[in-house]
């Protein structure tokens, strides 16, 4: 079990009973998974440009990543319906506590003017989007060997029924949110 997920089953877990007053230890959220989704326009273009976010992703995350196909043609984008125009993948269990703990203490304070994310982002059901610009804040990543910057999102998809929950959850796992 890793160091995270101890720390969640024990102190989290009486800090939220003690403010949102659960009678029941199930009752108290916790993280489902964790989705990184990186949109690669140019690949319509070139597939090369695909391959590289692929890797980059991959190296990220630590597992395998998916590709994501255009659902729909759109004649303006010169896009075809199944064209393939990004890749994502979904974590979940141990890889997920040890990817949030990347993100939270390497990651996030590598960015340039970092002053936290933004706390607004929750979707009313409990979950948090977090958008990054570049992948080089991640220490994985090689400066010298990226073609490209470019950005992923990142969702945190949670138990929790409301975004007061969600925001606390995500506070107690040190998520640095602007005050």
């Amino acid at each position: 079990m890793s160091r995270l997920k101890e720390t969640y089953y024990n102190e989290i877990v009486d800090a939220m009973t003690k403010k949102f007053g659960y009678k029941n230890v199930m009752e108290v959220p916790k993280l489902d998974k964790i989705v990184i989704n990186m949109g690669v326009g140019e690949a319509k273009d070139n597939a090369k440009v695909l391959d590289a976010a692929v890797s980059d992703l991959e190296t990220i995350a630590g597992q395998k990543v998916v590709l994501t196909r255009a659902k729909n043609s759109v004649a303006n984008f010169k896009i075809r319906e199944g064209m393939p125009i990004g890749c994502k993948v979904t974590l979940r269990g141990e890889k997920m506590y040890e990817f949030l703990d990347r993100l939270v203490n390497l990651a996030l304070p590598r960015v340039r003017d970092f002053r936290g994310v933004n706390p607004n982002a929750f979707d009313g059901r409990g979950n948090y989007a977090l958008g990054i610009k570049e992948q080089l804040i991640f220490p994985e990543i090689e400066y010298d060997k990226v073609d490209k910057v470019r950005g992923m999102d990142v969702i945190f998809v949670t138990t929790a029924k409301t975004d007061e929950e969600a925001r606390e959850l995500l506070t107690l796992f040190n998520m640095p949110f602007q005050k």
